[in-house]
């Protein structure tokens, strides 16, 4: 890894870089994560296998990027991504998260307009917004395809692009019987009526609690991202899939960007789409909350 390292910011920066030391800082299932020490400063430094999951970090980098220069919101800056042998890499700038960080130490490790400032800088985030929902590339969540093709409306993005491909994937692999897939058929001729009609807006896309940071301002640092223009909902339906944020976030959030009536009625229609994920990548349990939430519909 040093010297696929050392060659990649060497060449990105224009210098020899020399790495000093590199220390894991823990990555999961899909990637091998690390703090990088160099004579240039400290940088973050992911990778994986490029032939398993092919342009996986090429678009994660577009995702961030793309977040940065909304700039509403702290995104960690792209250094490099490049694929070196049978590894593709992404270097990011680091961020300090750690409780020791000086402003932090001095703060607590969240202060106490951290919620409500997170809140507020994801509505604004979510006032970019795009003439068709979808992206010009597609992506991943978590390990698998994600498909960005454009549609003119929610409801057909929602379907085609993130409900039926997961749906069938389940099915094939026998996850998900075929009565939950009639379930779906039946959600799916209600969809138009139950979205309120707005513009695609900028989404993190993947936004639970395991993919924000607080970084050394006690600021809050969004990472890992799976970018598209979707109906805004969505982002913020996820961020209560595994327990919720603070009440000051939806509360700062609802201030800056009112969300429309009845929004927790759709909250689970929204989660749908992610817990199908996990029904794909995990089975157990998954599934049998995505049948309890059809079952209502």
């Amino acid at each position: 890894m040093k010297i696929e390292i050392q060659s990649i910011l060497s060449e990105r920066i224009g210098e020899k870089i020399k790495v000093k030391e590199i220390s894991s800082v823990g990555g999961g299932c899909i990637n091998e994560t690390a703090r990088v020490e160099t004579n240039q400063g400290i940088f973050f430094a992911k990778w994986n296998d490029a032939k398993l999951f092919p342009g996986m970090l090429e678009t994660e980098a577009k995702g961030l990027q793309l977040l940065k220069v909304a700039d509403e919101i702290k995104i960690p800056e792209v250094i490099a991504q490049k694929i070196m042998g049978s590894r593709q890499f992404l270097i990011l700038e680091f961020i300090d998260a750690s409780p020791t960080a000086p402003l932090l130490k001095e703060r607590g490790l969240r202060g106490e307009v951290f919620w409500s400032d997170f809140g507020k800088s994801l509505a604004k985030l979510h006032k970019h917004t795009s003439e068709k929902f979808g992206a010009d590339h597609d992506n991943y969540i978590g390990s698998l395809p994600q498909s960005n093709r454009q549609h003119e409306k929610w409801s057909e993005f929602f379907i085609l692009e993130r409900l039926e491909p997961q749906i069938k994937l389940a099915h094939d692999s026998q996850k998900i019987s075929n009565s939950v897939s009639r379930r779906f058929g039946n959600l799916f001729s209600q969809l138009e009526k139950i979205f309120p009609q707005e513009k695609p807006s900028l989404l993190h896309g993947d936004l639970w609690s395991g993919n924000f940071m607080t970084g050394n301002k006690g600021e809050p640092v969004l990472i890992d991202p799976a970018v598209y223009y979707g109906h805004r909902e969505m982002d913020i339906a996820m961020t209560k899939l595994f327990g919720g944020f603070s009440s000051e976030f939806y509360e700062s959030y609802n201030e800056t960007l009112p969300l429309e009536n009845d929004r927790e009625t759709r909250t689970d229609i929204c989660n749908l789409y992610p817990l199908m994920v996990h029904v794909n990548l995990f089975g157990g349990s998954y599934a049998t909350q995505v049948e309890s939430i059809l079952r209502r519909f």
